[in-house]
């Protein structure tokens, strides 16, 4: 039986906009594959020269001592040899030096006739050229290097065909794949316009009466309306990851950590428990002085707290501390403009040497710092730990109004709290990180305590670290001293059913910095740092700043400071090296006898450099408020970074952040977990004096241009990946693994 005229006239001018988009979206897939295919094809190339780059410097970081060392003491013979052997890699075309007039040349065999010394541009620092030879192009790469006696350039030849061929799979791949990409989406885009049309179908038809009309099932409109709670989650989720994705394309501030809690986070309590308060309150003079301390710890998490409000308990350890909170030990924090309030927990004496000064810093400090300072575990200082971990974890129950708050534990004093919380508060997410290194697995076995540590951590939802090989040091002691399930791939820990995740959030500084807004110009702190020291205007400043502490290196900076000046005796009277350094548990024998070496050490370099009216070390012993650090910093010439061992240091980040100049070179410790983002600052080793002396020169030699390039990108490195991004990707770790935890309870957001 034939349709009513009505009906197939209706069928009709409803399937003809179907064909006119059909015939559209194959044109507009055309056009986008010609659009973009190019555009993969230029970014694999300029990624592959940008390998290219890093494969030559690789090569020259890896042989220029031997060639240097060749050059001073043979004729070039075992050159032929390692140049030729690192030749065979097949990316790698060729290998040569030219000395400074062309002469000597050593080369491989491979070395196109027509590339020679006169050919290369060859300059001062290193230079990248393309050139083409026999109809393809060559990548070559000129380090100039040094020693006592000869002068030359090393060169690396790279063949660029290999280049050519990812650029065309790159062009095939992406052209496939957008054109499976788009068909799919085009044939699911057509599948809802039948759709709708078959709705307006079935509406035209039941208007005109046919007969034939059916609704659609109930069970089927059962099974959709059941699905919309989940559904409306599972659409939230999806477009808060695509606007905070992984950090990178959000300007992260306070204000994107209220949104993120408002959207994912909202109606969550925040507690924050740590040793160190943000805020201290002494007795000076007859009045209360404020005193923000000199943490990492308290500069990375104070401005998160000011974001996300909620609570912070935290150790009362000012002298007038007690006299400025209520009756329930809370106050309303910062002064000028509360944002959160602070509970102040109190230890006596006793208390702190054995928990505070005991296990944790003379235990756990030196564990996991390897700055050879042999760590003490007393079984009294043990018991306190564990007492005090128990009555934060208290405060945590009293402080928490719901039974799922989120709770941010801190640092090494607090490794037994997470599962003392767990055992009281099942539902609540904690997320713990740790601020300082975790050390490998034969190491940490010096703990005698070390499983109850890693059990007490793994009661955290999240556990986090500054680097990955922090995460991996991490899984590697809890596989050989805990029964435990390590999911290695998920990077989790599962114990008791309990689950935790393990992850890297490399810890930052909240940008722009608050103390610059009140900085004055450059020039100006520079004129008010030297007129404080008696310093003449054409003085080389160079800094350091931060707690008197063994890991920190203070001692092998001013012996490079003596090595340099030993060297180039033309530096006396022009560099000066002001140290800062805030004392620190101090009642601790090792952190008294460094202090007193150290001004022993700055007593005897002034000695045998100085004189009347010039001292190269200035060492201030005393806090400084943020505002003279960033003084110190914006007047430095140089900032020097020489940790023995650390698990971030952001005392490079503030430098860093604090030169809106772009100008000012940072020297940074290999050792400290800062030199894995900010890696165009001068690398060094601190144990190796003379290398540190040889990168002081350097960066006094600088030029402007130079340090210019250098600061601008790390700014823009810190500027993305600031203490908002870090507080933030932790929250969205914790809003997606609390959103698990309710689908998998079947409770929905509605």
């Amino acid at each position: 039986m034939h349709l009513p005229r009505a009906t197939r006239l209706a069928t009709f001018y409803l399937r003809k906009p179907v064909i006119i988009y059909g015939g559209l979206t194959l044109a507009g897939i055309v056009l986008i594959v010609l659009a973009i295919a190019p555009l993969a094809s230029t970014v694999v190339e300029r990624w592959s020269r940008r390998d290219v780059q890093l494969r030559s410097q690789l090569v020259f970081n890896s042989i220029r001592d031997q060639v240097a060392a060749e050059l001073t003491t043979a004729a070039g013979a075992k050159l032929d040899t390692l140049f030729e052997r690192l030749a065979e890699d097949e990316q790698l075309l060729a290998l040569a030096y030219c000395g400074e007039d062309g002469e000597p040349f050593y080369a491989t065999q491979r070395i196109p006739k027509s590339i020679n010394c006169a050919s290369v541009a060859r300059l001062k620092k290193q230079t990248l050229g393309i050139v083409f030879n026999a109809g393809h192009r060559l990548s070559i790469s000129a380090f100039p290097l040094r020693t006592d006696t000869t002068r030359g350039h090393l060169l690396v030849l790279h063949d660029l065909r290999f280049v050519d061929a990812r650029a065309s799979k790159a062009r095939f791949y992406t052209a496939v794949t957008l054109v499976g990409v788009l068909l799919g989406l085009a044939l699911i885009a057509t599948a809802i316009v039948l759709g709708v049309l078959r709705g307006w179908s079935h509406l035209v038809r039941s208007l005109i009466g046919d007969t034939r009309v059916r609704a659609l099932p109930t069970a089927l409109m059962a099974e959709i309306q059941d699905r919309t709670p989940a559904m409306r989650l599972g659409l939230r989720d999806f477009r808060s990851d695509r606007k905070e994705g992984d950090g990178l394309q959000v300007q992260w501030s306070p204000q994107t950590l209220h949104r993120l809690l408002d959207e994912r986070l909202s109606g969550t309590e925040v507690i924050a428990v740590s040793n160190r308060e943000p805020y201290i309150h002494n007795h000076h003079d007859g009045a209360i002085a404020l005193q923000i301390p000199a943490s990492g710890l308290v500069a990375a998490l104070e401005p998160v707290m000011r974001a996300c409000g909620g609570k912070w308990i935290a150790h009362g350890s000012g002298s007038a501390d007690r006299d400025t909170v209520d009756a329930d030990d809370h106050i309303r924090v910062p002064p000028n403009n509360p944002a959160y309030t602070l509970r102040r927990i109190w230890l006596n004496e006793d208390e702190q040497e054995g928990y505070y000064y005991g296990f944790a810093n003379e235990g756990i400090w030196p564990l996991c710092h390897i700055a050879f300072v042999r760590p003490i575990f007393r079984h009294e200082d043990w018991k306190q730990y564990v007492a005090i971990n128990q009555r934060f974890a208290t405060s945590v129950i009293e402080e928490a109004s719901r039974d799922d708050p989120l709770v941010l534990v801190h640092d090494y004093h607090f490794a037994l709290l997470p599962r003392m919380v767990r055992q009281q508060l099942p539902r609540a997410t904690i997320l713990t990180f740790w601020h300082i290194p975790w050390p490998n697995s034969e190491t940490f076995g010096i703990c005698p305590w070390r499983e109850e540590i890693i059990q007490g951590l793994l009661g955290s939802s999240i556990l986090g670290f500054h680097t990955q090989f922090h995460c991996n040091n991490f899984l590697e002691a809890t596989d050989r001293f805990v029964e435990s399930r390590i999911d290695r791939e998920h990077a989790s820990v599962g114990v008791g059913g309990h689950e935790t995740m393990i992850r890297p959030y490399p810890i930052s500084i909240e940008w722009p910095p608050t103390a610059l807004a009140t900085q004055a110009s450059i020039e100006q702190c520079r004129c008010s740092v030297r007129s404080r020291f008696g310093l003449s205007p054409s003085v080389r400043l160079a800094v350091g700043i931060e707690r008197f502490d063994y890991t920190k290196g203070i001692l092998d900076r001013m012996r490079a400071i003596d090595d340099l000046l030993r060297r180039q005796p033309s530096l006396k009277g022009v560099l000066v090296f002001v140290q800062a350094a805030a004392p620190t548990r101090s009642k601790l024998p090792v952190y008294r006898a460094l202090q007193r070496e150290a001004e022993q050490l700055a007593e005897d370099i002034n000695r045998r450099h100085g004189n009347d009216s010039y001292k190269p070390i200035v060492l201030v012993v005393r806090h400084h408020d943020p505002d003279e650090v960033f003084e110190l910093f914006r007047a430095a010439d140089v900032c020097i970074v020489s940790s023995l061992h650390d698990g971030m240091n952001l005392v490079a980040k503030e430098f860093v952040a604090s030169r809106d100049d772009e100008q000012g070179v940072l020297i940074l410790s290999t050792f400290a977990g800062a030199s894995r983002e900010l890696s165009e600052a001068l690398m060094v080793n601190p144990f190796d004096t003379h290398a540190m002396g040889e990168a002081l020169e350097h960066a006094l030699a600088m030029p402007a241009c130079e340090q210019r390039e250098r600061m601008r990108l790390m700014r823009d490195f810190i500027r993305v990946r600031n203490v908002y991004r870090w507080a933030g990707q932790m929250l969205l770790d914790a809003a997606r693994l609390r959103s698990q935890q309710r689908i998998a309870a079947g409770i929905f957001v509605h």
